[in-house]
């Protein structure tokens, strides 16, 4: 198929797309390149592979033309990014959204990036039918919003992911498991906020999986929202903590102070499960997995060496 990957410079759209052109398709790979080209590179020279830098703001949607399939990954990612720019979350998140989505064809399917963090503080089990607490997060307020754009087609999918974790050519520092594991490793003390919330995680690679799975199971998933992730990968910030102390020694601390980004709910994965999606890389190797990375990964270091 002909595939149009928005954001396919991302944290995940760097394995998404050399995943699709391992499975044969012709792979067109837009972003605007905020965070340089790095991330492309390696799988660049695939004959199937084709990059248009463009940012989705732009009301030039050529782009769109001729693609069977559009995964709609550029976005604002995060809580702290979108209070830090919070009329690009708007403009990006929820309108360029919805034009892209009006401006598809009936046979186009859109498979869209959405995210458990529209839970909030639920507390509760969280199902996709079910209320979301988006009042007092921009991230999930403009995330959901561009959800309810892109629902208003048939032939669209959206998933919400778990908070996706692990190793990809293009890292998220922001990630709750990533940064953990960071501080754990090169601060050597934790400062852990509103420890015993929970939530559920995924990593990297099996996020990846899940938008494989949706692409060879469209007719069965179309026009419909799903939570993506497993119910077997939930813990608390504590829990996390104690489990980077298997590899790290370092000093864990708990704040009486409450996180600014509440989110504490458990999510059920059961409609996903149904067709026979979930997890295969525990929380436990991706720590490991970090950790390794951690020990040498310092790109924010102000000591540059000679």
């Amino acid at each position: 198929m002909k595939i149009l990957v928005t954001g396919g410079a991302g944290y995940v759209g760097s394995l998404l797309c050399p995943a699709l052109l391992d499975a044969g398709h012709d792979v067109t790979i837009m972003d605007n390149f905020l965070y340089g080209y790095d991330a492309v590179l390696h799988f660049i020279r695939h004959p199937k592979a084709q990059v248009i830098k463009r940012d989705i703001r732009d009301q030039d949607r050529s782009y769109l033309k001729d693609r069977d399939v559009i995964f709609h990954l550029g976005a604002i990612s995060g809580y702290p990014a979108c209070e830090a720019n919070p009329n690009s979350a708007h403009l990006i998140n929820v309108l360029a959204t919805q034009e892209i989505s009006e401006s598809l064809a009936k046979d186009q399917l859109l498979i869209y990036a959405s995210t458990t963090s529209l839970y909030g503080a639920h507390g509760g089990i969280c199902t996709e039918d079910g209320p979301v607490d988006t009042a007092n997060n921009l991230y999930s307020l403009t995330k959901h919003q561009g959800e309810q754009a892109v629902m208003e087609r048939e032939n669209s999918i959206s998933l919400r992911w778990a908070t996706v974790f692990g190793v990809s050519p293009r890292m998220r520092a922001g990630l709750l498991v990533n940064d953990f594991v960071a501080r754990a490793v090169q601060e050597r003390t934790l400062v852990i906020y509103s420890g015993h919330s929970k939530r559920t995680f995924l990593h990297v690679g099996d996020s990846v999986k899940g938008y494989l799975f949706a692409l060879d199971h469209g007719d069965a998933m179309r026009g419909q929202i799903y939570n993506m992730g497993d119910a077997r990968l939930n813990y608390s910030k504590i829990d996390l903590a104690n489990m980077i102390k298997q590899h790290v020694d370092y000093e864990i601390v708990e704040s009486a102070l409450s996180d600014k980004d509440i989110r504490d709910f458990v999510v059920s994965y059961d409609k996903a499960a149904a067709l026979c999606y979930g997890a295969e890389i525990s929380v436990e190797d991706g720590i490991a997995e970090l950790v390794k990375l951690y020990r040498f990964y310092t790109p924010n270091s102000f000591v540059r060496p000679i």
